[in-house]
């Protein structure tokens, strides 16, 4: 427990004291653009809620050590290979000169520190073909990059609504934390549980007020956090299918390859440039119908706050089978395609204005506006 505890306690505590000292820092750390395609609040905000995750695991390093707990070297070197990643994205979160593909190059270093200091690689996948690649040391190495950059890109690009990608990955740790349970790896489902610890400790303050963002380095270290958890989870234990942690990482990684597609075979624009229509833009566009045309901060962070359980629902979606199947890739891969297929379908029907009426929130009709089509 107290590895859930500790991480919360410190997290929170330092969230808020950046909160409040915003009036110091926010001319450095705060969201000034209020009028990018994902920008949804109306007044400048803290972001670097990263810094509160980050100080509460080391905090449980460190009661970890002097207890004695054997455990606490694990969350050390954790940490350590993490920091590349933390810090390209704070440094972001600062001075806005950190081009994207820099953050996915440190990302890539964290990874790479993950293979040698903790021995993290990719090393099967169950994919006949692929297998053959990942069975040499150079092949894994690369896949292992590739997967953990590509995971914490993802995380940063849900990253758009208060509590949605902290409470994404919290569950996914979750997910991680009982398996690792399941198959008696302790200090492996500690830790889970300090990440997900650490991450409510901002996830109070975030959400639903929307008083701190994550911030690149929190989304970066979070989504670097989430795939080492995962790759571990599979490089010790064998009877873990290799495709479980990608069905518990699946929503914000087929979000990030659906929207690769879109923008680069549909659009025949840069994947990598700001996107307003990603399927969280488009809930928060489309079914938060109560709030049209509504331009004051009250309303517009109430129904940026309404917009996150909807994601939170489909991310549970993937959870559920990759807990009941985790040994078993045939289901899995069944589950994965089954999700990608509901995705899609459910992306199209919002985009087309077609939304399922059951998702439709409409609030008190008598404190509507008149819709606008």
């Amino acid at each position: 427990m107290l590895f859930l505890l500790i991480p919360f306690a410190l997290a929170a505590v330092v969230t808020l004291y950046v909160v409040h000292s915003s009036t110091r820092h926010g001319h450095l750390s705060a969201d000034h653009d209020l009028s990018g395609p994902q920008k949804f609040h109306a007044r400048p905000v803290p972001r670097i809620g990263g810094v509160g995750i980050f100080i509460g695991l080391v905090g449980m390093v460190a009661v970890g050590y002097l207890q004695g707990d054997p455990n606490a070297r694990l969350g050390a070197l954790l940490l350590l290979c993490g920091l590349p990643a933390f810090g390209a994205g704070l440094i972001e979160d600062f001075t806005k000169r950190v081009s994207p593909a820099k953050r996915l190059l440190a990302t890539a270093v964290s990874a790479a520190l993950g293979v040698f200091v903790l021995g993290a690689a990719i090393t099967r996948t169950d994919i006949p073909g692929l297998d053959l690649i990942v069975g040499t040391s150079v092949g894994a190495f690369l896949a292992t990059v590739f997967t953990v950059a590509g995971v914490a890109n993802s995380v940063n690009i849900i990253d758009g609504f208060n509590g949605l990608s902290s409470m994404c990955v919290s569950l996914m740790l979750l997910t991680f934390a009982y398996v690792a349970y399941q198959v008696g790896d302790t200090g492996l489902a500690l830790w889970a549980l300090a990440g997900v610890g650490a991450i409510l400790g901002f996830f109070v303050w975030n959400y639903p007020a929307g008083m701190i963002f994550l911030g690149d380095g929190g989304a970066y270290f979070m989504g670097f956090y989430l795939a080492e958890m995962g790759i571990l989870l599979i490089s010790r234990h064998p009877q873990v299918s290799p495709l479980f942690a990608l069905m518990v990482c699946i929503y914000p990684v087929f979000e990030t390859l659906f929207s690769i597609y879109r923008r680069r075979v549909l659009r025949d624009v840069s994947p990598g440039a700001p996107d307003g229509i990603h399927l969280h833009s488009l809930i928060y566009r489309r079914l938060m119908r109560w709030a049209v045309g509504a331009r004051d901060a009250r309303v517009m962070t109430r129904r940026n706050s309404m917009t996150a359980p909807y994601l939170w629902t489909l991310c549970i979606s993937s959870l559920a089978p990759a807990l009941l199947f985790w040994n078993s890739t045939p289901m899995i891969l069944a589950c994965m395609v089954l999700f990608g297929v509901a995705y899609v379908a459910l992306y199209w029907r919002i985009v087309r204005f077609r939304t399922p009426k059951w998702m439709v929130f409409r609030g008190d009709p008598r404190k509507a506006p008149p819709h606008r089509p």
